[in-house]
């Protein structure tokens, strides 16, 4: 396998453990919502032409360290202006440990109060 799916499933499997978190398949690719809005972009299951593996998260707080990555982009359709970055998955991608940490920086961009209380209540994940 190569090493882009094991990261894509890894942060699928935790974007979807996260409180209320569920998967959908608007455009044909996988997204992850909560409260009926996407917090992780994990793109197609397998990048055709010019699409390379990649996730899109929203990082208010991580947004410049996140775009100092190789091949890392602020989002296409005007969600760089919101904080949107697209990260490579292929190549040199951050540690495992730094993408989970987006994605849940991510989900606590746009879930609702509750559900972060709920998630401080769980320490984290």
């Amino acid at each position: 396998m190569d090493e882009w799916r094991e990261t894509r499933r890894t942060l699928r499997e935790f974007a979807l453990g996260l409180p209320e978190a569920y998967e959908d398949h608007p455009w044909g690719d996988t997204v992850v919502k909560v409260n009926k809005k996407i917090f992780a972009f994990l793109g197609a299951e397998e990048p055709a032409g010019d699409r390379r593996p990649a996730v899109w998260l929203k990082l208010p707080e991580s947004h410049g360290h996140a775009l100092s990555v190789a091949g890392a982009e602020p989002s296409r359709y005007g969600l760089g202006r919101a904080f949107w970055v697209t990260i490579p998955l292929d190549g040199a991608s951050p540690e495992i440990e730094v993408l989970l940490d987006w994605v849940e920086e991510s989900y606590r961009a746009v879930a609702p109060r509750r559900l972060v209380t709920a998630l401080d209540a769980l320490g984290g994940l």
